[in-house]
Order: structure tokens, then C-alpha cells, then sequence
């Protein structure tokens, strides 16, 4: 079995670098895409987007429909770590596992005898130490790194930045709760239900104003259809559109993340983490 993998591997892999060798050489100024779109995108961004930044108005205009695709993927990341992980069904013979000392207490076939709720915040109360350095620190930065965020999701037409990597930012404030605190402090602060309604939401806020655009009398994600609605000029407002889908892929990105973490690091029970 492990022949007839490495056997497919490689015939995959030699096909890939077969046409890859018909590539133009990297930073070629003849090859097609550097003869006719960079120029363009190059010399009419600015006044065809409003953007400042090219990066931005080639992501989240000129190729916005590969972008959009790119946040359903990440939905559909999200949604298959939810169905191959979630455990909804309460097991019999479950444990309970004190992270700085290793104590693991296992409880066989009773459910009448596995601490729920308080009982188990008792425990904690109980075994873990109170490290004031870390959750202090910790209460400090999260604040600020969502601040930051919304920053990044926002100022990602004058700067670096956007909705995926500001996404990541704001998951990673979540995950750094749960790893200061614990995983059951971070699923009470944001639910489940919430994180996979975040999911949606994001996704539709991105689908939501290409159609919109067509309402307007526009194509799918034509940003300058908004101005019939917005007060504002129509290469302004493609700007205003690109920041909406921005913050649909933000909302997207964090839920998605937040939640693959909370799966992967309770192994779908949502009880304790790692």
C-alpha cells in the first residue's frame, strides 16, 4: 500500500514540475501577465479603485471573485473540522485533565460522578495555581490585540493589511485566552453557536454586496453601483465596497480559526483543552 502511494505521489508530483517547465521565468518582463495586466493594474489602480494600495485593489476588486472563493474555502475548512471532530453525543467514560501538574482523574461509565459546571471551576480552584503574571499580561494584550485587528481589517486600503490577516489576528486574541485561562472560559466568553454564525455571516456580508451591486442595476461585486445609495462618488465608493467585503473576510477568518482551535484542541468534546 505504501508502494502504490509513493508511486501516485511521485507520478503527481513529476506531472506538476513537467508543466511547470512551461512557465515564463519568474520576474520576466515579456511573459503575458507583465506585458498587459501589471502595467495596467500598475497605472489605472488608483483611479479606477480609490485604493492607494495596489494590493488591496487587485485582491478585493480587480480578482475579488477569487478572492470571495478564497473565504468560502476557509468556511469550508471550518465546517469539515466541525463535522469530522464535533462530539455531540456526552460519553460514558470521559476525564478530566489538570494541566500543570498532569493529574488526570478518569471517570468509568457514571455519568452521576463526572464534575460538570462549577464543580469543575471548583477543581481548578482547587489544583491550579493562580499564575497573576500570565492572566494579568494576558487581560492586558487581548484588548489590544482585537484593537489592532479592527485596525489592520480597516486600514487595509492605505496600508498592509485586510481582512485575512486582521481576521487572524482577532482569532488569535481568542485562542491566547484559552490558552492563559482555559478552554471552558473561552467557550463561555464566545459560544459555538456564535463562532459558526460568525462563519455564515462573513460569507454572506461578502456574497451579500455583490448581490446587492446587481440589485443596483450593476454586476456581481461592481463596488460603483453602491454610489446609488451611498453618498459619495462612484470611484470613492468602490473603495467603501472594497472595505465591506474586508470585514466580511475578517469576521470569516476569526470565527473559522476560533473554532478549528476549539475542535482540534478538545478533540471535539469542548470540555477541556490543551
Amino acid at each position: 500500500m505504501k508502494f502504490f502511494g509513493f508511486l501516485i505521489v511521485s507520478l503527481c508530483g513529476g506531472l506538476l514540475l513537467y508543466a511547470s517547465s512551461e512557465f515564463p521565468d519568474w520576474g520576466d518582463p515579456d511573459s503575458p501577465a507583465s506585458r498587459h495586466l501589471s502595467p495596467h493594474y500598475i497605472e489605472e489602480s488608483l483611479a479606477e479603485t480609490g485604493v492607494p494600495n495596489l494590493v488591496t485593489s487587485v485582491l478585493a476588486d480587480y480578482r475579488s471573485f477569487d478572492t470571495m472563493f478564497e473565504t468560502a474555502v476557509i468556511f469550508c475548512a471550518g465546517l469539515a473540522c466541525l463535522l469530522l471532530l464535533r462530539k455531540y453525543k456526552p460519553e460514558t467514560d470521559r476525564y478530566y485533565r489538570h494541566i500543570p501538574t498532569g493529574v488526570i482523574l478518569h471517570f468509568k461509565n457514571s455519568r452521576k460522578s463526572l464534575p460538570v459546571g462549577s464543580e469543575f471551576e471548583l477543581m481548578d480552584a482547587d489544583w491550579v495555581p493562580y499564575d497573576l503574571v500570565i492572566k494579568t499580561v494576558c487581560r492586558i494584550l487581548i484588548p489590544f490585540i482585537q484593537l489592532y485587528a479592527l485596525y489592520v481589517v480597516a486600514h487595509g486600503d492605505f496600508s498592509p493589511g485586510g481582512g485575512f490577516q486582521g481576521g487572524v489576528i482577532f482569532g488569535s486574541s481568542l485562542i491566547l485566552l484559552a490558552i492563559s485561562y482555559n478552554l471552558r472560559t473561552a467557550v463561555q466568553r464566545i459560544k459555538e453557536r456564535v463562532l459558526g454564525f460568525l462563519c455564515v455571516l462573513g460569507v454572506l456580508i461578502y456574497a451579500g454586496l455583490g448581490v446587492l451591486c446587481m440589485f443596483l442595476g450593476g454586476e456581481f461585486l461592481d463596488y460603483s453601483r453602491l454610489a446609488a445609495i451611498l453618498p459619495a462618488d462612484p470611484v470613492h465608493v468602490r473603495a467603501l465596497g472594497m472595505l465591506g467585503v474586508e470585514i466580511g473576510v475578517g469576521i470569516a477568518v476569526m470565527a473559522v480559526m476560533a473554532a478549528i482551535y476549539v475542535n482540534i484542541a478538545s478533540a471535539g468534546r469542548h470540555d477541556e483543552g490543551l
